[in-house]
């Protein structure tokens, strides 16, 4: 990619984080706040693409936003959307989310008027590939990659536990209960 084109996307799609983090601070409804976040998440991938970690936008990709913000989707959907009566502003939203990426994307294009491009000196061979992700994990990171794993089991089992329904014993035992009068 060449410099000046890459400058762009990267402009691009910093603005476009900027905004879809905005969106889903600011969104009322649940479901469009996870929708700016997988916009988000989609154009922190293309930064990482325009900076040469192909590996990186892949797991951004693949691990955020195709599995942690589909179970975002679905604790959302078996919660409930927000419900209640819609915004007054409802109508403004889409223009306030123009309006921010239009603006972010302007004062970065001020910020390049009359400057000359930087040389930029290239990555390290192999940066952001997958043998030197995985050296730096399971070398320098072992310990705190394997905590995470058993964290992360933990709470997966700690999940199934409170979500579970009642067994066939319990309800059992709540229909030979009395009731109280």
């Amino acid at each position: 990619m060449t410099g000046s084109a890459g400058s762009w996307l990267f402009l691009v799609a910093a603005s476009l984080a900027v905004a879809c983090a905005l969106g889903t601070v600011l969104s009322r409804n649940t479901l469009r706040s996870a929708m700016f976040l997988l916009g988000h998440l989609g154009s922190l991938a293309m930064l990482y693409l325009t900076l040469h970690a192909e590996l990186l936008a892949a797991i951004q990709l693949l691990v955020y936003a195709g599995a942690i913000l589909v179970l975002f989707v679905f604790v959302i959907m078996l919660i409930g959307p927000s419900g209640g009566e819609p915004p007054p502003f409802r109508n403004a939203f889409p223009r306030t989310f123009a309006a921010t990426f239009v603006a972010t994307l302007g004062l970065a294009v001020l910020g390049l008027v009359g400057r000359t491009a930087m040389e930029v000196p290239s990555a390290p061979e192999g940066f952001g590939g997958v043998e030197a992700v995985g050296f730096a994990l399971f070398r320098d990171a072992a310990v705190p990659f394997e905590l995470i794993a058993v964290t992360l089991t933990v709470a997966a089992l700690g999940v199934v536990g409170i979500t579970r329904g009642k067994t066939a014993v319990e309800a059992a035992g709540e229909a030979k209960r009395p009731e109280a009068e």
